[in-house]
C-alpha cells in the first residue's frame, strides 16, 4: 500500500485569500482593495471594515456551496502534488471545512485537478486538541502539511508535522508550540522539495527551500 501525506486544503492547496475578497464583493458589490499583502488572516490583507448584525449575515450568506466549489489553486500547488503523487504516495485532504461542505469541497478541488484519494472534512470545533488529530490517528499518514499551527496539536509523533509559514503579519505559526512541529516551509512546494529529498536524495529540487527541517 502506499503511504499516505495528508494535506490541508486552504492556504496549502487553496487561495482563501482571493476567495474571500470574492465573498466580500458579492456581499456588498465592490471588490475590496489590498491593504497588506504579508497579513495572514484576510479580514487583515483586505481593505475591509468588520461587520456585523445584517451585514454580518450578509457576508456569512455567502460563503455558500457556490463559494466553496470555486476557490482557486494556490500556484505551484498543483504541481507539487504531482510531484508526490509521482513518488508514490497517495495524498489525502484533510480539511476543516464544516460537513455540509464537504461535497463542495471535494469538487473543487477535483475540478482543479487535484491528484487526491479522498477527502477528510473535520469541521473545526474540538477545544485543546486539532479537530484534525482522531482522523489523522485513524488515517495513519507519514506525514501531515498544514498551514496552522494549532492544526498540529494532538497529532501523534509518529506522523511527519509540516507547517506552512505562509504570510508572516498577524500570523498564528509563532511561539513555543512551533517545537511540536518537525518542519518549517514557505509553501507546498518548499515542503516536496524538503520532502523528497528526505525520503530519496536522488529526487532533484525545484527550487522552493524549506525553512528549517528537524
Amino acid at each position: 500500500m502506499k503511504p499516505t501525506i495528508a494535506l490541508d486544503a486552504d492556504g496549502v492547496l487553496l487561495d482563501y485569500h482571493h476567495a474571500y475578497a470574492g465573498a466580500w464583493e458579492r456581499a456588498f458589490g465592490h471588490r475590496p482593495a489590498l491593504r497588506d499583502a504579508e497579513a495572514y488572516w484576510p479580514m487583515d490583507r483586505w481593505d475591509v471594515q468588520r461587520v456585523s448584525g445584517d451585514a454580518l449575515e450578509q457576508l456569512r450568506a455567502c460563503f455558500d456551496e457556490s463559494f466553496w466549489r470555486t476557490i482557486p489553486a494556490l500556484p505551484g500547488a498543483l504541481a507539487a502534488c504531482q510531484r508526490l503523487v509521482d513518488a508514490g504516495f497517495r495524498l489525502v485532504c484533510v480539511s476543516a471545512v464544516d460537513a455540509k461542505f464537504a461535497a463542495a469541497r471535494e469538487q473543487n478541488l477535483a475540478a482543479l485537478g487535484f491528484p487526491l484519494d479522498g477527502l477528510v472534512a473535520t469541521g473545526n470545533v474540538v477545544a485543546g486538541v486539532s479537530p484534525k488529530a482522531a482522523a489523522l490517528v485513524r488515517l495513519g499518514p507519514v506525514a501531515f502539511v498544514d498551514d496552522y499551527l494549532p492544526y498540529h496539536l494532538g497529532v501523534p509523533g509518529s506522523i511527519h508535522k509540516a507547517l506552512i509559514l505562509r504570510e508572516p503579519n498577524g500570523s498564528p505559526n509563532a511561539g513555543p508550540e512551533l517545537a511540536a512541529v518537525d518542519s518549517l516551509h514557505p509553501n507546498l512546494a518548499g515542503f516536496v522539495d524538503s520532502w523528497l529529498q528526505r525520503v530519496s536524495p536522488s529526487f532533484p529540487s525545484c527550487g522552493a527551500s524549506h525553512v528549517r527541517a528537524r
